[in-house]
């Protein structure tokens, strides 16, 4: 059993987050359409991504050193900060896009920070067996949120108008933060580990207590000596080294790097192809409802199956992304798209979760944060850039055959992974040995 108390907190504001979340790209953009050019929604939203990828480094040091329960909340309200001082510019009838792009920015810097830190907070707060089922829950509430956002968004815009939009956005990061109070998480970061992975303790006086550093002639405390390298620079090698000691994790996030890439050019040319040769807008409307179905499906299904070989299908789930690639570069009638769009989504609902609690029962927890946020960096960087290469590769030769290359890349890569030590096997990997789950079983 679980510490109901906690899990049920950590899900509810993590719900609230990732509503919160996926409302904001939304929200902003309906509100500069009308205030603003194109260029300024650009910058604005690049504002926000930007700090997001730059600080993804420094956020995992920082939710491996820093107890994960006080980084999220920090992040919450930060981002409940933003989003209201958004809101205020907004209702003053003189938005400035500065302001917004500074305010965009502020955003993305507490995603960054909150982002990795949710993964130690689950370790901490959840006990190992139950981690599967908790993240599935998780999984299911970002795709809830990311269906429901674009009808809450719109609806308040029109209505309302874009600031109250922000308001509820606010409001619902003020919520998230609120459930953090009662958590049941150590406040301490992880001890420090030594080289042979001990927990390194300050020597011990006579009687019995801590060793405290000796004191200078004025009574202060002296320092250690500073040491040669820089201390956020170790902890990033560190975090380095811990990534290449784990080659089923590089690989994975190389793949599922090719597949974030894929479906950036899949969110740009598929509405395109659905438009001229498949009918109109309904026929993507449908495809990507059964899409949404097909993942609901996914994470439901992985956190209640015996899955022996976790790896195994993540590796398989992320390759049938392929299937919606090559459906919509041969033009195959809608339901064959449909279809294969609903496979594809399952496969990857089923991954998310599987993905995160190996990730999070291999990866020692003093350096998951460092190492999570790679993962985060790879996801969050590739599916811009396909969105971004999306046209200028389709210009010379139309939007099938870079469709058609994707589905081979994306297949490729992620069947390679299997190929991989420790991918293949039922129980390969250590679990993590620091920041035990304080949940009763």
């Amino acid at each position: 059993m679980i510490n109901l108390s906690s899990s049920v907190r950590l899900l509810a504001g993590r719900s609230c987050a990732a509503l919160a979340t996926a409302l904001i790209p939304l929200t902003l953009t309906l509100a500069l359409v009308r205030i603003g050019s194109a260029a300024d929604l650009g910058l604005v939203l690049a504002c926000e991504l930007v700090p997001m990828l730059l600080l993804l480094p420094v956020a995992g040091v920082a939710a491996d050193r820093l107890p994960p329960r006080c980084v999220v909340f920090a992040a919450d309200l930060v981002r409940a900060a933003a989003q209201f001082a958004i809101a205020a510019e907004l209702f003053s009838g003189q938005a400035r896009i500065p302001v917004l792009a500074v305010l965009s920015a502020v955003t993305g810097a507490a995603v960054a920070f909150g982002t990795p830190a949710v993964r130690t907070l689950v370790v901490a707060v959840i006990a190992e067996p139950e981690r599967l089922r908790v993240n599935a829950r998780l999984g299911i509430a970002q795709g809830l949120a990311g269906v429901a956002a674009p009808a809450v968004a719109g609806g308040l815009a029109l209505t309302a108008g874009a600031g109250w939009a922000f308001l509820l956005t606010g409001a619902l990061f003020l919520a998230s933060a609120a459930t953090l109070g009662r958590i049941a998480a150590p406040l301490a970061p992880p001890a420090p580990r030594t080289a042979s992975g001990t927990t390194a303790e300050r020597p011990a006086t006579a009687s019995g207590t801590t060793a405290e550093r000796p004191a200078t002639a004025s009574g202060t405390t002296a320092e250690r000596p500073a040491t040669a390298e820089p201390r956020m620079a170790a902890e990033l090698r560190e975090g380095w080294a811990e990534i290449r000691r784990h080659p089923w994790f590089l690989g994975n996030v190389l793949a599922h790097g090719v597949w974030h890439l894929a479906s950036g050019l899949l969110l740009t040319l598929g509405p395109l192809i659905a438009v001229r040769d498949l009918g109109g807008e309904t026929s993507w409307v449908l495809i990507t409802q059964v899409g949404t179905a097909g993942m609901l499906l996914g994470v439901y299904a992985a956190g209640r199956l015996p899955v022996r070989r976790p790896l195994v299908v993540v590796a398989v789930g992320a390759a049938l992304y392929a299937l919606p690639l090559l459906a919509f570069a041969l033009r195959l009638p809608v339901p064959v798209i449909a279809l294969a769009q609903f496979a594809a989504m399952a496969g990857l609902g089923a991954l998310s979760p599987l993905w995160e609690t190996e990730l999070q029962r291999r990866v020692p927890r003093e350096k998951l944060g460092r190492v999570g946020s790679c993962d985060t960096l790879i996801s969050f960087a590739a599916r811009p850039l396909g969105l971004a290469l999306a046209v200028p590769l389709a210009a010379p030769a139309g939007a099938g055959l870079p469709l058609a290359v994707a589905a081979v890349l994306v297949a490729a890569a992620n069947l390679a992974v299997l190929l991989l030590p420790g991918v293949a096997s039922a129980d390969s990997g250590r679990p993590a040995r620091a920041g035990r789950s304080r949940s009763k079983a």
